[in-house]
């Protein structure tokens, strides 16, 4: 991507992305002494940036995101979580103990269920993205996902969700522990980078997480996720 298409990516000025690009806070490079952009490194910057964001800065970020959906496709689809979630990818409890199992553990539920249809290839890609840094937040919340999308074993975007009645060691930030944990399943990065500014906004709200653990049932933790949607969009 060049200095002016990573702008209107961004919606940004081109000055303002030569200024973050010159002291290093966004991922690019010179060639030929013209700035270029690894469209894949500025998503995974785009991630990072979700990460640490707070609500106001994730309620911009799926602006921008939309916007650009918009431009690329015409049309500009609100996401919704609770959409994405199909009952019948909840999995209460997960039992495993371990990073590894859990995150099989759920693939394998995804599949048993027909919305994966390789469950150790999502499972190796999510562990994989892991090693590279773990998605763990300090809320005992986990953001599994691979690094770049597998369209070929998903019959369309998901959300998977599961939860322990124990936390789990997941690399979380100070040895928290984790147990809640969402798969995002993504065809597309444009759809991944909306997907998980839309999670993180809900993330953000006071009592939601408290209440997703509350659930005793697929449905309720489903429904639960429904509230909080409607909740953002007022």
């Amino acid at each position: 991507m060049s200095l002016e298409e990573l702008a209107s990516y961004l919606h940004l000025t081109p000055a303002q992305v030569m200024k973050l690009a010159s002291r290093d806070k966004i991922p690019g490079r010179k060639v030929g002494g013209e700035w270029r952009f690894n469209e894949s490194e500025i998503h995974h910057w785009l991630e990072q940036q979700i990460g640490v964001a707070d609500e106001q800065a994730l309620e911009r970020v799926e602006n921008v995101l939309q916007q650009r959906q918009r431009k690329d496709t015409g049309t500009s689809d609100i996401i919704k979580v609770a959409d994405l979630i199909p009952v019948d990818c909840v999995k209460l409890p997960l039992t495993s103990r371990s990073k590894t199992a859990l995150v099989r553990e759920l693939c394998d539920h995804l599949m048993n269920a027909g919305w994966l249809w390789d469950p150790e290839e999502m499972c190796d890609a999510i562990l994989q993205r892991e090693e590279l840094h773990p998605t763990a937040l300090d809320n005992g919340v986990a953001l599994l996902h691979p690094r770049r999308p597998l369209p070929g074993i998903l019959p369309d975007r998901l959300i998977g969700l599961g939860m322990t009645r124990h936390g789990v060691p997941f690399g979380g930030p100070r040895g928290a522990l984790t147990d809640v944990f969402f798969l995002l399943a993504s065809t597309d990065d444009a759809t991944h980078l909306r997907t998980l500014a839309r999670l993180s906004r809900l993330l953000a709200l006071p009592d939601f997480v408290p209440r997703l653990r509350a659930s005793e049932t697929s449905a309720e933790a489903v429904q639960v996720v429904a509230d909080y949607d409607a909740m953002i969009d007022g």
